[in-house]
């Protein structure tokens, strides 16, 4: 496992409809800017099926690597929603009748109308714990480091706001851009390399971009530090400057 003062996440997109392009994640970019900022750095991402001994296999690894291992999809009343007895499985507890999980789903519905596949929604991993949802009323669930959520962008959303306050996290992850247009990536490359390796505790990354009055390239420092990083940033201005570049703080404009 890794040390715990400097916490990394993997997320597991699951599901087969990612998969086959018929749904498109929108939960990567929200929950790296969000683990981010809670000092979490997202180091991995996965999209797997709704294969259970890919789910058991994956969690069971990643769950070893990584602090924290969150997941999206599958914990839905459908005969594909099998995420949250695969987490079970990995874990090696029963899948059973939570008992607040269904005291909350139970009365949400009319008389009769808590059906079995709705049961599903309230049944989970022994010792599971309940992460909210304000919006649809079934839970998301936390066992050991493994934080299960729905894969609906605006309820893992509002799921992981209230998971937040109870991870634990490190120093919050700040970012510092600079960008040139006009300049290409490749003129930078060697210059860039060389700023990295005075910065290992950063992560500096270039990025091409190009609009309708040309291209340019943009360099971000990514790091738990905010000194080295705004170091790094002045270091790379001055690289581009002297490749002949006018480079201009911040991002460039969409």
């Amino acid at each position: 496992m890794p040390d715990r003062s400097n916490p990394t996440a993997c997320l597991l997109v699951i599901g087969n409809e990612v998969l086959s392009g018929r749904t498109r994640d929108a939960n990567i970019q929200y929950l790296a800017t969000r683990l981010g900022e809670l000092g979490i750095p997202l180091r991995e991402v996965r999209v797997i099926p709704d294969v259970a001994a890919t789910i058991i296999g994956t969690v069971n690894e990643v769950r070893a690597r990584f602090d924290h291992v969150f997941t999206t999809g599958g914990i839905g009343p459908t005969h594909d929603d099998i995420t949250s007895e695969c987490v079970a499985a990995a874990f090696g507890v029963p899948w059973e009748k939570h008992a607040a999980a269904w005291a909350r789903l139970e009365p949400h519905y009319q008389p009769g109308a808590f059906n079995p596949a709705r049961q599903r929604m309230a049944t989970l991993p022994r010792g599971a714990e309940l992460i909210d949802n304000p919006v649809s009323i079934a839970p998301g669930f936390s066992i050991g480091n493994v934080h299960v959520m729905a894969g609906v962008p605006r309820i893992m959303q509002a799921m992981f706001e209230g998971l937040a306050p109870r991870l634990a996290g490190g120093p919050p992850i700040v970012a510092r851009a600079v960008h040139a247009h006009g300049l290409a990536e490749g003129r930078i490359a060697e210059g860039l390399g060389a700023i990295q390796a005075r910065y290992p505790g950063l992560d500096l990354g270039s990025y091409p971009y190009y609009r309708g009055t040309g291209g340019g390239v943009a360099v971000v420092a990514k790091g738990p530090d905010a000194a080295q990083a705004a170091a790094a940033v002045g270091e790379v201005t001055a690289l581009m400057r002297d490749l002949g570049g006018t480079p201009i703080q911040g991002e460039p404009p969409v």
